[in-house]
């Protein structure tokens, strides 16, 4: 490895650029997502509810606090509730579509005032998402003498913003899949099973591991993924009863007549669905590209895990978190943060193979890729005007280079 990084990414990302690159955007997105939200009240310069997305989780949670499980997916009893708690929420309406026991986390948030209940929420979702850098980090030995600059990047993370900007809980899903990346480096694949199961929240986010682990006999980890789900929504159950649940299963069942309410700003998603929805007019032409494309994916993704003995887990792993998101029916900007782990693990894995004369053209453009990943959620509003989600190509992209290494690249493991 060059001294000076030269050859850290790719040839035109050296450290000093991207440091340039993280400082600049850093404090350009951060200043202007401040001065926005510093008004007074909790709407901010734009006239949008401060945490927007969080308000429905404050709402759930005084529902738990109240013992009202059929409310849990009334959508008309939650307006009238989050205007009573939050005047300055008169007339905002969410899709209830998380399952009973989520309402259970956020009780404890429901005792305070919602913009004391935000704070605490951006706080523990901050120390999430920074704690599960640094552990992946600290796992990236090519990275190790570059804290500095990781973490400048971390902060800089468009996906991350907007976790924080919405008051979303994809902070969560980004701690059950770095857990169970550890896991499985430690091969304990029951546990890591448990782990991939408390994705039960965000059900959409395990649909990619379920299919691959399937494919490739993983029935340990199988295992305890159903094992962990069930005893979650068990907790729903014992809580509220087996009413709640039946109707998140209707909602469930439902879930593509309902898109349009859930999805009213297309260019905010990046999953191939939404990809191929923006791009083709018609509706039932554009499910089955999602379809064959999704196929397609997890076709990659499986042959990926199936050179577990030739493919180190980084690149496993990586592919695994972007087939995740490809193929996820319904994905917005902010569950982005999951691909946190996959950009510090495909960094390192290329740093250290960077100066391979034997290295070819698709593996030398991995960096460039991840560059693109992470910045292309910044152009994702362009996509109303032209139709295509970049974004969503670029990570299709970068599977395909984690096929075409998994395929000859000797064994490197992560410690």
């Amino acid at each position: 490895m060059s001294k000076d990084l030269t050859v850290s990414l790719h040839r035109w990302l050296t450290l000093k650029r991207l440091a340039a690159f993280g400082m600049i955007l850093a404090v350009y997105l951060w200043s202007v997502y401040i001065w926005n939200s510093a008004s007074p009240g909790l709407r901010d310069r734009n006239g949008n509810l401060k945490g927007t997305d969080f308000l429905h989780f404050y709402t759930l949670g005084s529902l738990a606090t109240g013992h009202r499980g059929a409310d849990l997916y009334d959508m008309n009893a939650q307006a009238a509730l989050a205007a009573q708690r939050v005047p300055e929420a008169a007339g905002i309406r969410y899709l209830p579509l998380y399952p009973p026991q989520l309402s259970l986390v956020f009780a404890p948030l429901a005792g305070l005032s919602y913009g004391w209940a935000l704070a605490v929420w951006w706080g523990c979702s901050a120390a999430i998402y920074g704690l599960c850098c640094y552990r992946i980090w600290r796992a990236c030995p090519n990275l190790r003498g570059y804290g500095g600059t990781v973490a400048l990047l971390a902060a800089a993370s468009p996906a991350f913003l907007h976790l924080i900007a919405w008051g979303q809980t994809s902070a969560l899903a980004l701690a059950c899949f770095t857990l169970m990346f550890f896991l499985l480096r430690d091969r304990r694949e029951f546990l890591a099973g448990l782990a991939l199961g408390c994705l039960i929240f965000k059900p959409q986010l395990g649909l990619a591991a379920a299919f691959v682990f399937v494919s490739i006999g993983a029935w340990r980890l199988l295992l305890g993924a159903v094992l962990s789900a069930a005893l979650q929504l068990s907790a729903g159950i014992l809580y509220y009863g087996m009413g709640p649940l039946r109707q998140w299963g209707r909602m469930l069942l439902n879930l593509r007549a309902l898109l349009p309410e859930l999805e009213p700003k297309l260019y905010q998603t990046h999953s191939l669905r939404t990809f191929w929805s923006m791009l083709v007019p018609y509706d039932g032409l554009a499910f089955g590209l999602y379809i064959l494309s999704a196929i397609a994916v997890l076709g990659l993704t499986i042959a990926v895990w199936k050179h577990a003995e030739e493919a180190p887990l980084a690149i496993r792993f990586s592919s695994l978190l972007l087939a995740t998101v490809l193929i996820a029916p319904h994905l917005t900007v902010y569950d982005l943060v999951i691909l946190a782990p996959a950009f510090l693990l495909l960094a390192d894995w290329l740093i250290g193979k960077h100066a391979m004369p034997s290295t070819g053209a698709p593996t030398l453009a991995l960096g460039t890729l991840l560059y693109l990943i992470y910045t292309l959620p910044l152009v994702g509003p362009f996509a109303r005007w032209t139709h295509v989600q970049l974004s969503v190509i670029a990570m299709t992209a970068t599977l395909y280079v984690t096929w075409h290494v998994a395929r000859g690249v000797d064994p490197e493991p992560i410690d």
